[in-house]
């Protein structure tokens, strides 16, 4: 879906050079977006690898996020490091993963502390456990976003709510633990 559009200017940043790049239309997934660090990728449809989305550009398009998993249309500039959406032409979230995976479950109970056991921003997911002896509560990015948080750290303390899912504990809802 690498459609070549010869239209002058970037619209991207500044990343593009001198105004006068190859603009293309791309249609693809988004990987990942994080709104506290203002950037994310898109999975491009074609192979042509992933499409970095700047919230400047989602801002243009009347918007603050780009969920996991939705389709988006934009215009892309092949810079030097890579390719970047310029402009948002369409985002379907329909394709989208939903928004609270877990908030139709009712919570095992209130918060309780716990330690971050690893964390892969790539994958999306990680492990919570409570100590030794626990069963270990699976939390996913999608989350943490929902809750205003960013990315965990090993070893980093939180609080969560959690309850029991088809393969085992799930983190429903997450919080800095206050007492960190």
């Amino acid at each position: 879906m690498g459609e070549q559009v010869n239209e002058g200017g970037n619209g991207a940043g500044g990343d593009a050079g001198d105004g006068g790049d190859e603009i293309l239309t791309m249609r693809g997934i988004v990987k990942w977006f994080d709104p506290t660090k203002g950037y994310g990728f898109i999975i491009s449809g074609d192979g042509a690898g992933d499409i970095l989305i700047h919230s400047s550009c989602l801002r243009s398009a009347g918007r603050s996020t780009a969920r996991e998993g939705a389709t988006v249309e934009c215009e892309v500039i092949r810079g030097p490091k890579g390719l970047q959406a310029s402009k948002i032409l369409t985002i379907d979230e329909t394709t989208a993963a939903p928004l609270a995976v877990a908030a139709s479950q009712t919570p095992a109970g209130d918060f309780v502390r716990a330690t971050v056991k690893w964390f892969n921003r790539a994958k999306g997911y990680g492990f919570l456990t409570r100590g030794e002896g626990t069963v270990d509560i699976f939390v996913h990015m999608e989350t943490l976003r929902r809750c205003g948080m960013g990315e965990l750290q090993p070893g980093q303390r939180i609080q969560v709510s959690f309850a029991t899912g088809s393969k085992g504990l799930l983190a429903i809802d997450v919080r800095v633990d206050p007492e960190n």
